[in-house]
């Protein structure tokens, strides 16, 4: 009963201090509240519920590729690679070739009928097909005293071979020529007994030497 007594006069001293701050006309700042406006914003202030996240989020971001810088790329590769394709070709090409196709050896270097031959002969059917013998600059194709037709070049280290008798001639004065790349075709024009090729060897003194020798040096056998 004591207890009873005592917890009915606990809650009595609530209420009375409950109904006086009611009956208060101006409260202190103290005893002021501030409801929320919504209550689901308490919520989401502490990251439960509401409409706001309830973390951060990471947002994706896009790889910018510029084209332009691409493309040059794509070139630049397809470059390196044409130039590895063309140095390997280049060290594979040969560097020197037999200056008829096919025919017969038969002149050599020296006397021949009192006389010298400066050169060797190859014998072939007109329109046999005539090779520089190795790379170099034509510097003379035309006509010529005694050969009707003939072709120089001038290699690097400035020997030169002359192709004569020709019928003829596909390269002009200046241009540049490979070995084994087609130059002429044989012929019977100028001072000839039958269709050949003579070839000549000049060394880069101008000394006319043996074509067969220098030839063969190159590794090509006639």
């Amino acid at each position: 009963m004591v207890a009873a007594v005592a917890v009915g006069a606990f809650a009595a001293a609530g209420a009375g201090q409950t109904l006086h701050a009611l009956g208060t006309d101006s409260p202190s700042a103290a005893d002021e509240v501030t409801p929320l406006a919504n209550p689901s914003d308490g919520a989401a202030a502490f990251g439960v519920g509401g409409n706001g996240p309830a973390s951060p989020q990471v947002l994706p971001v896009a790889k910018v590729v510029d084209p332009a810088a691409e493309a040059q790329k794509l070139v630049k590769s397809q470059q390196i690679t044409e130039d590895r394709q063309a140095a390997e070709a280049e060290a594979k090409r040969p560097k020197f070739a037999r200056p008829a196709a096919g025919g017969s050896f038969t002149s050599g270097f020296g006397g021949r009928w009192g006389e010298m031959h400066y050169g060797i002969d190859i014998a072939g059917p007109i329109g046999t097909p005539l090779y520089a013998a190795a790379d170099g600059v034509v510097i003379e194709a035309g006509p010529a005293s005694g050969f009707g037709l003939w072709v120089k070049i001038e290699h690097a280290d400035g020997t030169v071979t002359v192709y004569g008798h020709m019928d003829t001639f596909s390269v002009r004065k200046g241009q540049r020529v490979q070995a084994g790349e087609q130059i002429a075709r044989m012929g019977n024009r100028g001072f000839s007994t039958g269709s050949h090729l003579h070839f000549e060897v000049w060394n880069p003194e101008g000394k006319k030497i043996n074509p067969l020798t220098w030839l063969n040096s190159k590794g090509i056998s006639v």
